[in-house]
């Protein structure tokens, strides 16, 4: 991320003396972000980025950044972007402004500006006779605390001024906030300068152990962004024990000595004993004392206890018989806390101090509000193992166990389910017909989830009863169309809505889910050695024919999607897939894999590489597109990738 200059205006702002920010230079970085839960993380992570650049390429004020400064402005754009997201819902413009002012008295100043794209929405009430306002600014009032929370009161106490300006369209929230240690420009900062500051980063880092604890840093600055990036590592987690085991490292050693995390046992009846799933120590060498110790029995909270802070005694493990207890080993103090989600209890935490005799109600109402937030984890990564575990047997349930084997023809297949844990919509099925025929499909469900699941379960076994009833190519796929759009599909969709209860999801509409891409065809052996294949392609990628010379073309011509029109004929194409002939068929998760504003199958992508494969066997084939697929973008294919290659044996000899 380059810093960008940017063109300098001249704009009245409530609480400054001065007329805009032109006297001096100016140094901006700027983002845009989606008006979604995830963007506040992601703007403290751009205002630390921003922060850490400018301080790495010598920016004279960047010396003057202070830990606090650091803080600070990660807090106050925490604030701004959560309620441009929870009151706009609209892209967020996110600008950093890095300004310094020369004269008699030098100045530098960080300007954080946060525009939404939803001006009808007010931040503030108004004041009537405030004399800054003027008629596009807004008066930097503060919302009622029982409407709005409290973010724009803390902004209000960290920045120096603030203020909202309404234009065309736009609303804009900025606040300012003063480089305190900077008395001008001067000569480059050394190494030592130059790594000072930015201790937000650092909050979260595997750093090696404090030995010293200073509590005043959870003021009304520090325990909110503790609490922040906190939220965004747990949030980030789909399996509870990682959960427990971040949540450890998270409490000790910055609010605590040690901790353990007990977790109740998924859907367990009363006589379910809850689990230790994580034990944490300051000391490494105390650890497993502390474990044993604890593994003596779980700790149980009374009936009544709601999320505050539960004094217990501390379980200091006993010395050995032969040793004498050391002077002062046991003093210490503990707190326990239930984690709780959704009005259930998913566990509970312990947590002590040594040396003292008791935790400081600061922190502990810190760590109280940090158990709230593990709590959400928790329950969030429950709600996606149930999730996961459903679409698992669902899987199982909709995809064949094995494939046939059609003689003359060595058959590969790559199935790649996307890693979301929902049931995918693609399936793909080969199977034996009378009349000396073998059948192969490819399909690809719109959507995903229960719905997608229910069409599959349905349309891969009807699409064996209508081969094996001796339709042709195109009449299967006329009469499987008829059957997405009849009304017999409401009770599959009500089935849809039961599976989808039990995984804790919700059901779209259900209308969408019957529209089906499919590639069928059917292959006879020829006396002479390769097979007849006929085809028939509804709204899916083509399939392509390769030849033993390299040449590749399309063996099928589009036609519509299934489920979308009625009085529709589809229609198939015949072939012969010679000795030495490759067949490719693939679902979209292939031909869009996407790099950027790239497809895969950009430029008759696919065939260029199908084309490489002459002379392979089918396998080989099949591991080469795959391969081909991944290597296409840096990151994971976020679609199902399906792929099955047919090649025709050579002759015997």
């Amino acid at each position: 991320m380059a810093p960008i200059p940017l063109q300098r205006d001249t704009v009245q702002r409530p609480g400054s003396s001065r007329a805009g920010y032109a006297h001096g230079p100016r140094l901006a970085s700027r983002t845009s972000l989606p008006g979604i839960p995830l963007a506040p993380s992601a703007a403290r992570r751009f205002v630390r980025a921003a922060l850490a650049e400018w301080t790495g390429l010598g920016v004279p004020a960047a010396v003057g950044f202070s830990d606090r400064l650091a803080d600070d402005a990660v807090t106050v754009t925490n604030e701004l972007v959560t309620n441009a997201v929870v009151h706009a819902g609209t892209t967020v413009d996110l600008v950093l402004r890095l300004e310094e002012e020369g004269g008699d008295e030098p100045s530098a100043a960080l300007v954080l500006e946060v525009t939404d794209h939803h001006p009808a929405r007010p931040v503030g009430a108004d004041e009537p006779g405030d004399p800054a306002r003027t008629e596009t600014e807004e008066p930097a009032g503060l919302p009622d605390p029982a409407e709005y929370g409290r973010g724009l009161q803390l902004v209000a106490t960290l920045a120096e001024s603030w203020g909202i300006t309404y234009r065309t369209g736009l609303k804009t929230v900025w606040a300012r906030l003063p480089v305190d240690d900077w008395s001008g420009p001067a000569a480059p900062p050394d190494q030592d300068s130059l790594r000072r500051g930015l201790r937000a980063a650092e909050i979260l880092a595997p750093a090696a152990r404090r030995t010293e604890r200073d509590d005043a840093v959870w003021d009304s600055r520090g325990a909110p962004a503790f609490l922040a990036e906190a939220s965004d590592l747990l949030a980030g987690q789909l399996d509870e024990d990682l959960v427990a085991a971040i949540a450890g490292q998270l409490l000790v050693p910055r609010l605590a000595d040690w901790c353990a995390i007990w977790l109740e046992a998924e859907g367990g009846g009363p006589g379910a004993e809850p689990r230790l799933a994580r034990v944490w120590h300051s000391d490494e060498t105390g650890t497993e004392p502390l474990r044993t110790a604890l593994e003596r029995g779980p700790l149980r909270l009374p009936a009544g206890v709601g999320s505050g802070p539960v004094s217990v005694p501390v379980p200091w493990p006993a010395p050995p018989a032969d040793e004498a207890p050391q002077p002062g080993a046991r003093d210490g103090a503990a707190l326990a806390f239930r984690i709780t989600a959704a009005g259930r209890a998913l566990g509970t935490v312990l947590v002590g101090r040594e040396g003292v005799a008791q935790v400081p109600d600061a922190v502990a109402s810190l760590i109280e509000d940090f158990v709230r937030r593990l709590g959400l984890a928790v329950g969030a990564a429950r709600a996606y193992t149930r999730q996961a575990t459903i679409s698992r047997i669902l899987q199982r349930g909709l995809l064949p166990s094995k494939v046939a084997e059609i003689p003359g023809v060595t058959s590969a297949l790559v199935y790649e389910p996307s890693d979301d844990g929902v049931v995918g919509g693609d399936f793909y099925d080969i199977f034996p017909c009378p009349g000396d025929r073998w059948c192969f499909v490819l399909g690809d469900v719109q959507g995903s989830g229960p719905e997608a699941a229910v069409v599959t379960g349905l349309a891969r076994p009807w699409l064996r009863l209508l081969s094996r009833e001796g339709f042709g190519v195109g009449e299967v796929l006329d009469r499987l169309n008829r059957l997405l759009l009849d009304d017999a599909m409401e009770a599959a969709e009500a089935a849809a809505l039961m599976v989808a209860a039990a995984g804790g999801q919700q059901l779209h509409d259900g209308s969408q889910s019957r529209f089906l891409s499919l590639l069928y065809g059917e292959v006879v052996p020829l006396p002479g050695g390769g097979v007849r294949c006929t085809v028939a392609s509804a709204g899916h990628p083509l399939p392509l024919l390769l030849r033993p010379d390299g040449s590749v073309r399309p063996a099928a011509e589009p036609q519509v999607l299934l489920g979308v029109v009625e009085d529709v004929a589809y229609e198939s194409q015949v072939f012969d897939l010679s000795p030495g002939d490759t067949l490719l068929c693939v679902t979209d998760g292939v031909t869009e894999r996407r790099s950027g504003p790239l497809m895969f199958d950009d430029g008759d992508g696919l065939a260029r590489v199908l084309a490489g494969c002459a002379g392979l066997p089918a396998d080989a084939t099949a591991e080469r597109i795959r391969r081909a697929v991944h290597e296409f973008a840096e990151q994971p294919p976020d679609d199902d990738v399906a792929l099955l290659v047919l090649h025709a044996d050579q002759h015997a000899d």
